[in-house]
């Protein structure tokens, strides 16, 4: 799973039918500060999140598969919970 924030949706008129009912996302992987790491992408929403949502992301089609639909279905990527916040420890914290 990757940490992601979602940055916008996408809105189909024509798409393939395990894609009905299903909501798109644009999501922007970040490193645990918030800041931007790598590319943007989509992901199928499971967990009804919305833009500006921190956002975990298992971006591995049988994952994606096995929470959306059937092993045939194209899924590649699901976003499977909503981030209230992220707590980082650092080395000198572990040392006390």
């Amino acid at each position: 799973m990757i940490l992601c924030r979602v940055i916008g949706n996408v809105v189909a008129t024509r798409k393939h039918p395990c894609y009905e009912g299903h909501r798109i996302m644009i999501v922007q992987p970040i490193d645990e500060n918030g800041m931007d790491t790598g590319t943007s992408f989509l992901a199928c929403d499971s967990v009804q999140s919305g833009p500006g949502d921190v956002v975990l992301v298992a971006r591995e089609g049988n994952a994606a598969r096995q929470i959306l639909g059937t092993w045939d279905d194209p899924f590649h990527a699901v976003i499977l919970g909503i981030v209230d916040r992220v707590d980082v420890e650092t080395i000198t914290e572990r040392k006390k």
